[in-house]
């Protein structure tokens, strides 16, 4: 395992997810007294990995077409304009 990807990727999703839609719906979820806190947090977990491994697949399959480079100048123009987005509508 390359463990200064592993821990990246970690990191990086980790603070992507701090204070987002998908954490706040979660804790809304556990929030209900009647529902087990557990499974929430395995719901919540499914569906962090089925995302995650979308996202894999996508990105191996865009990899086979885009040079990595540009892949890369792609994703972090998306960033800003999902950001620019966010700021504006908010």
């Amino acid at each position: 395992m390359e463990w200064k990807i592993f821990l990246t990727v970690v990191g990086t999703v980790f603070i992507a997810e701090l204070g987002d839609k998908t954490q706040l719906a979660t804790m809304l979820f556990a929030a209900d007294k009647e529902v087990s806190k557990l499974t929430v947090f395995f719901a919540a977990s499914l569906a962090l990995v089925l995302a995650s491994a979308i996202g894999v697949l996508a990105g191996s399959m865009l990899a086979e077409f885009i040079n990595e480079k540009y892949l890369r100048y792609i994703a972090g123009v998306s960033f800003i304009l999902i950001g620019g987005f966010t700021l504006a509508t908010n």
